[in-house]
């Protein structure tokens, strides 16, 4: 629920602490699996940096909040990995069009490990942990958004040859997710099994503000003032 910080003068609103402010969505089910299941037939999506591959998922700012994006957590596999083997993530932040819209934020940043969250697997082998999905820590310099619909484009780096790989959401719901491959425009990505849309699991960590609406803005203010206004008043008898 959005609460405002009432400050004399104060224009701004109270944030929470650093923390999960966004989800696109679940990277692996209750036991710990993504499950690749008929018709699909795609385990992951390339999103090698070195292979100028790249993914993207939109996500929208509610009108009347700001977003302080602190990191993000981005999840994919490089397949016969046994520990974390990821690098650095390309990233940027765009604000309308995936392809044309304006660049807010980017990056090429180091990732840091933030745990194995599962597997990705078919339902024939279930127990199957040639490809394990870490979580990639993308601590990006902290930078604010208002409200409006946002894409993330991203893509990794890793030391093992297979990969980077990036898997849809453990739900496999259909969605808009897009792809960029050998450095080409942004297309909406389709499994190849299945022929339908998907979604792709991130998470944005940081804080949200409330934005006063302008009635809200002018009681905060005229408040601040007659609280000042008497105290200059017991002040001066």
């Amino acid at each position: 629920m959005k609460q405002l910080c009432v400050l004399s003068l104060a224009m701004a609103a109270c944030g929470a602490h650093a923390a999960t402010i966004y989800n696109n969505g679940p990277v692996v089910d209750g036991s710990g699996l993504s499950v690749l299941t008929l018709p699909a037939t795609t385990f992951g999506f390339g999103a090698q940096t070195g292979s100028s591959n790249a993914v993207a998922d939109d996500f929208t700012v509610p009108a009347g909040q700001t977003w302080t994006i602190e990191s993000i957590n981005l999840y994919a596999y490089q397949t016969g990995a046994t520990s974390f083997t990821f690098q650095t993530a390309t990233w940027s932040l765009v604000s309308g069009d995936v392809n044309t819209g304006s660049v807010v934020a980017s990056g090429t940043s180091a990732v840091t490990s933030g745990g194995r969250v599962g597997y990705r697997v078919t339902s024939t082998t279930l127990g199957d942990t040639q490809r394990g999905i870490y979580a990639n820590v993308v601590d990006n310099p902290d930078f604010s958004i208002g409200a409006g619909t946002y894409w993330l484009r991203w893509s990794l780096t890793g030391s093992l040859a297979s990969g980077p790989w990036q898997p849809p959401t453990s739900d496999a719901r259909p969605g808009n997710a897009a792809q960029s491959t050998t450095g080409g425009a942004f297309a909406t990505l389709v499994e190849a099994g299945s022929l339908l849309s998907v979604e792709l699991p991130f998470t944005l960590n940081g804080s949200v503000s409330a934005v006063p609406e302008s009635g809200t803005l002018a009681m905060m203010l005229a408040g601040g003032l007659a609280v000042v206004g008497a105290a200059r008043r017991r002040a001066s008898r």
